[in-house]
Order: C-alpha cells, then structure tokens, then sequence
C-alpha cells in the first residue's frame, strides 16, 4: 500500500555534549540575550545551538555538494544487518 503521506523521520531528540572556549561561551550568551529582545521571547543557549548549527549546515552549499557524494559512496545497510541476534 503506498500512501500519500511519506513515513515520519525519526524525532527522538539526541543529547550531545561540547566544550566551548570562554569567548564562544560568551557570544552565544549575548545571541541568546539579542534574540530575547528581537522577538520578545527568551530561549536559552542550549536552546538555540541546534537551530544554529541546522541553519549553518543548511547555508553550507559545499557541505551540501560534499554530503551528497559521501551518501553515495555508502553502502546501503540492509534489514538483516540491523537486528541484533
């Protein structure tokens, strides 16, 4: 049965943890403050990192270009390689 409507990607959020210099530590803080006075809504840092680094990766056409031919390069996993016995 094929339906209009395509299966939903995953949407389980993933936790990852990084270590940020002083200044990064810093300008991200005042990001944070600016877009609070922007929209009149305050989001936290750790908020506001994944739509960051979502819209660098998105403005990245090189990445995109690079991306691309890395997925190609890769070998489809089939279903029998995914389960654990």
């Amino acid at each position: 049965m094929t339906l209009k409507l395509g299966q939903l990607p995953d949407r389980n959020a993933v936790k990852i943890s990084f270590t940020a210099s002083p200044e990064l530590k810093s300008a991200l803080g005042d990001y944070a403050e600016i877009y609070s006075r922007t929209y009149g809504q305050k989001e936290g840092v750790a908020e506001l990192i994944p739509f960051m680094l979502e819209a660098f990766l998105d403005a990245d056409h090189g990445f995109k270009r690079a991306r691309k031919k890395l997925e190609e390069t890769r070998t489809p996993i089939s279903s029998t390689q995914t389960k654990e016995t």
